[in-house]
């Protein structure tokens, strides 16, 4: 593609299509976790609500290692230094290895502990606690899989990692009912068995990562022993996407501790709304992915057409972005009376729901614009902006209006104002980012 050609949607889409189950693989896998696990009864079901959600917070705050990986080797591939890119899925799967450890051993030291201040009853806490004790030693083999996400979007496969993750989560899936319920004359595991049949999933999905990454560094002989220097580079750039990782986590933790203020039905309209928003997220971050490998690549190439390249790939990944969320607008404005009773039959929850949900549909066309502009900067490594603008989109924004409308009673149309400013700051932020130009640093290497 040179500088004055559109960006063909089927590129995109090459990218896109296959990262998509990718992300939504892991939430499908828990809806097939929570049926599995709910017929052995609530207070069993409510063990893994508070131990899947805890093992889930620690997790989703490691994703830089799939992130910031896929920015670092887009760059190195777009520069033709295919082995370089190789080596920062090493270093990344190295870093993957020592965190793991480390959340693994402070989360076994901990786990009693939270299970029990989040549990609501004894029984409940130790349901959770035993199912989190056994999951734990999944966290290394979960942060080998982002890394691995990471160093082969960036080399622009994201078809090899499908299968690798459906591979896992699926024996997990098959594997989940027996392990809990047992079969034939066995009786199972009960909780427990969700957490080993989680572990062995993450087993194998983490040992199709490793193999693919060990046959590509022997093919181009690439070095696995640690290199300090790009581990060190690597941690930098996660500093930045943790803090910005853990805006959001405050602003939507935030959010779920002020509707249940409101009441049941409040809450219930809430997180119906918000599993939609969700969802729609994990669509518009496919597009994402494909702008960060689309974008680093652009960019390594060092070339005198590079900048005009990536500013083009930007340009026309945004107006994608717009596009999809204009279309997921319409969509959800028209099954606006259809969709929610798929949820609930509850009359008091449907009745609040409207409340949030207009603001949802109004969102989407902005979600579609930054989701697509985040991706551009992940990919070009401009990762202190974005934390930083996200943290003050959090604070001005979102986190001010949350705890105003519990204040002032505003409910749940305060808490969608709430996220409603803090997606148009971060449309004014990025926007203004991109406009700039001054995130397009050509080279290897951004720094």
């Amino acid at each position: 593609m040179s500088a004055a050609d559109p960006l063909p949607a089927r590129q995109v889409l090459r990218l896109a299509a296959p990262a998509l189950p990718v992300l939504a693989a892991e939430p499908l896998y828990l809806l097939v976790d929570t049926a599995v696990v709910g017929r052995l009864g609530a207070v069993p079901l409510a063990g893994l609500a508070v131990a899947a959600v805890l093992f889930a917070q620690v997790t989703s705050q490691l994703t830089f290692l799939s992130y910031g990986t896929t920015a670092r080797s887009a760059r190195l591939h777009g520069a033709g230094r295919r082995a370089a890119a190789v080596a920062e899925g090493v270093q990344a799967s190295w870093l993957a290895v020592g965190v793991g450890l480390l959340v693994t051993a402070v989360g076994q030291l901990v786990a009693g502990p939270v299970a029990r201040a989040l549990g609501s009853a004894p029984e409940i806490a130790a349901g959770a606690e035993s199912w989190l004790r056994v999951a734990l030693f999944g966290a290394p083999l979960v942060l080998i899989t982002l890394a691995g996400n990471g160093w082969m979007r960036g080399v622009q496969d994201t078809v090899r990692p499908l299968w690798f993750v459906l591979a896992g989560n699926g024996l997990s899936a098959l594997a989940c009912p027996v392990l809990v319920h047992g079969f034939g004359g066995w009786a199972g595991l009960g909780l427990v068995g969700s957490a080993v049949a989680n572990v062995i999933g993450q087993t194998v999905g983490a040992a199709l990562f490793l193999v693919a990454l060990i046959r590509e560094r022997s093919r181009l002989q690439v070095g696995l022993h640690p290199q300090p220097a790009v581990l060190r580079a690597q941690l930098a750039l996660a500093r930045d996407l943790l803090a910005r990782s853990l805006a959001f986590q405050a602003c939507f933790l935030s959010a779920a501790a002020v509707a249940t203020r409101f009441g049941a039905p409040t809450a219930a309209a809430h997180q119906i709304v918000l599993q939609l928003w969700t969802f729609q997220a994990l669509v518009l971050d496919a597009v994402a992915i494909a702008a960060q490998s689309l974008v680093g690549a652009a960019l390594g190439a060092s070339d005198r057409a590079a900048t005009a390249r990536a500013r083009a790939v930007a340009r026309q990944v945004t107006r994608y972005g717009l596009v999809l969320g204009v279309v997921f607008a319409a969509v959800f404005g028209a099954l606006a009376g259809v969709l929610p009773p798929v949820f609930t039959p509850d009359a008091a929850v449907l009745a609040v729901v409207p409340v949030a949900w207009w603001f949802f549909v109004a969102l989407q066309p902005v979600a579609g614009v930054v989701f697509a502009v985040d991706g551009v900067l992940l990919g070009a490594g401009d990762a202190a902006f974005l934390r930083t603008s996200t943290l003050l989109a959090a604070v001005i924004g979102f986190l001010p209006l949350i705890w105003a409308s519990l204040g002032f009673g505003w409910g749940l149309a305060g808490i969608w104002s709430g996220l409603s400013l803090f997606m148009v700051i971060r449309l004014v932020a990025v926007l203004t980012r991109l406009r700039s130009g001054r995130w397009a640093v050509t080279g290897a290497s951004r720094s």
